[in-house]
């Protein structure tokens, strides 16, 4: 079950798109472009969010946060077992530590994150964490999703160079 999800690869691609979606908005409104889906056991997309840490000057604003809060009010229960978080942009170890805590079966991701990346330093956490209790599959819709992040990080830079001169 490593390689793909209950959903399968046309439904996966399907979600990212979704939380693609999410990405362009926090983009436009010049957030760090991640946009993140919840899905529930019927495929059912229950939650949604994207990056709003400048907008809300927080630093938990996070499109999976958002997401993850979104799917279990309308679950009504924090647990949300059985259903799975697609997000454009590997998950930061506040995430991932969320998506532990919340209890569900799996995650799918679009870009790595080799700076902030939880999952390619799956070694920090706590022993209890360790026990397989969540699937995680990386690099759908890669290409779409790092293309995103890297217009959006040479439009800031251009900014940047911008406001010196």
């Amino acid at each position: 079950m490593n390689n793909e999800t209950i959903f399968g690869v046309v439904k996966d691609k399907e979600y990212m798109e979704q939380a693609i979606v999410h990405a362009q908005a926090a983009y436009a409104a010049e957030e760090v472009p991640v946009g993140a889906v919840v899905v529930d056991e019927n495929g059912e997309i229950i939650g949604w969010g994207s990056n709003t840490v400048e907008q809300e000057q927080s630093q938990y604003a996070h499109a999976e946060v958002h997401a993850l809060a979104m799917a279990g009010k309308k679950k009504r229960d924090w647990r949300l077992q059985d259903c799975w978080l697609y997000v454009t942009l590997e998950p930061c170890i506040m995430c991932m530590g969320l998506l532990y805590l919340s209890r569900v079966q799996g995650v799918v991701f679009g870009a790595s994150s080799p700076m902030f990346g939880a999952h390619s330093h799956k070694d920090i956490f706590p022993q209890m964490y360790k026990n397989n209790m969540l699937i995680v599959i990386g690099g759908v819709c890669k290409l779409q999703t790092r293309e995103l992040l890297r217009q959006f990080f040479q439009q800031q830079r251009k900014k940047g160079e911008q406001k010196k001169s």
